[in-house]
Formats: C-alpha cells, structure tokens, sequence
C-alpha cells in the first residue's frame, strides 16, 4: 500500500508573526497612555497628546495595509503548494 503523506504546514511562520505584530503595534501605542499624556512638543499648535493620537490614525491604516498585503500573499502561497484547491 502506498501512503500519500501530506506535510503540515505549520501554524505560526514567520509571516505570520510579522502580520501580528503589524495588528498589535497601534494597541499597545495607544494603551500605552503614560508615553504621550503630555503636551509638548506642539506641531503647529497642536498639543504632542493630540497629534500623537492622529499620526497613530494614519500610522494603524499604513499597518493593516501591510498586514493585509502579507496575508493574502501567504493565502496565495498555500493555495499553489496545497495544488490551488484549498485555502
């Protein structure tokens, strides 16, 4: 009898731990109150605390972008290793 013996894939890769970090880096920059409860320096008038919180804004977009990015090109990936059937 011949066995067909599929390799797992594993669970956490390198990819993936780059997606988590990418997700989990605005939390902890906006949870992480003590680091800009302050209000200099001023950008253009507008309190450090202030802008911080906004620059974050762009900053989580930019990052789930990336996130994003990465995950559909590892689905990619395991699709044509998997033989293009599976996701």
């Amino acid at each position: 009898m011949s066995e067909v013996t599929q390799e797992k894939q594993p669970v956490v890769t390198p990819v993936r731990v780059v997606i988590a970090l990418c997700l989990i880096a605005p939390f902890v920059a906006m949870l992480w109150v003590g680091s800009y409860s302050r209000t200099e320096p001023t950008l253009i008038g507008i309190p450090f605390f202030y802008w911080y919180q906004m620059l974050w804004v762009v900053l989580s977009t930019a990052l789930t972008m990336v996130a994003y990015q990465l995950w559909h090109r590892e689905q990619r990936a395991r699709a044509s290793r998997n033989g293009g059937g599976e996701r």
